[in-house]
């Protein structure tokens, strides 16, 4: 069940680090563009800037795709309504389209964060549940220890990185996985063959990146604050990568570059 691909929602805006007028410029350039999937967190302290933003752009709630997601500090009982309440308030909306838990929790012990996010479903706080950034032994775990399926793992996955495991265990559990760090903050850009594809397209590296992982079935997550980007990476669709372009990019995994890993992110797990 990928809700993602659905109209315009397979591309969504995120918002990490973006706060004050440079969130504000860039989520309305974003939105006149024609985003309406829009990602935020607790843990990037900006949902009440992206709600103020969403209030005053005059489009209407029933077509956004609206993600956030639980701080793992808030998993516990006491913490985790009230603080998908809060979310609500800030963000000015009755129930997001997508909650889900920011990270897994330290001790590994998923299962009772899964039910409290099923919890936060049940009484409408949310249409639809997802997770991020889990293993594939979690996602197992995850599929095993819920009624209400899971609509995304959302995990860094780009062209440098083989994400081959979490790919299989989406097959296999049924929970699709959706990409940030889709051009792993700029290192992509490293790579001559993105642009000497894109050549051929008409297209810049970075749109060839995300089509590459459009192509691999999964949604994109991007950010920018210059609105030339912000049009770019909306307008991946109009184009095809070759089974052969496809190839050449799916040989770079061997890089394995990692943008997301401990101890800078105390909260990840041991990557598969």
């Amino acid at each position: 069940m990928n809700i993602y691909f659905n109209g315009t929602h397979e591309r969504s805006f995120g918002t990490f680090p973006l706060h004050g007028a440079e969130l504000s410029q860039a989520l309305h350039a974003a939105l006149s563009v024609g985003y309406r999937a829009i990602d935020t967190a607790q843990m990037y302290g900006n949902e009440a800037e992206v709600g103020a933003v969403l209030r005053d752009a005059g489009v209407a709630r029933t077509e956004l795709c609206l993600t956030t997601k639980v701080h793992p500090d808030n998993f516990d009982t006491a913490r985790f309504l009230p603080s998908v309440e809060e979310s609500l308030r800030k963000l000015r909306v009755a129930q997001v389209d997508v909650l889900m838990l920011h990270w897994p929790p330290i001790n590994g012990q998923v299962l009772p964060s899964l039910k409290l996010l099923e919890r936060a479903a049940a009484l409408g706080l949310a249409r639809h549940i997802g997770v991020s950034n889990y293993t594939a032994a979690m996602m197992r775990a995850a599929r095993a220890a819920i009624d209400l399926p899971l609509v995304s793992n959302q995990v860094e996955f780009h062209p440098l990185l083989d994400q081959s495991v979490l790919l299989r265990a989406a097959e296999e559990t049924g929970i699709p996985l959706s990409s940030y760090c889709s051009v792993a903050r700029g290192a992509v850009f490293k790579v001559p063959l993105f642009a000497q594809i894109g050549a051929g397209y008409g297209k810049s590296a970075a749109q060839v990146v995300l089509r590459w992982i459009l192509q691999k079935g999964l949604p994109i997550n991007t950010m920018s604050t210059r609105r030339a980007n912000i049009q770019a990476n909306f307008d991946v669709m109009d184009f095809t990568l070759s089974s052969i372009d496809m190839g050449r990019i799916d040989a770079l995994a061997s890089t394995g570059y990692r943008v997301v890993k401990g101890p800078a992110v105390p909260w990840a797990p041991a990557w598969d």
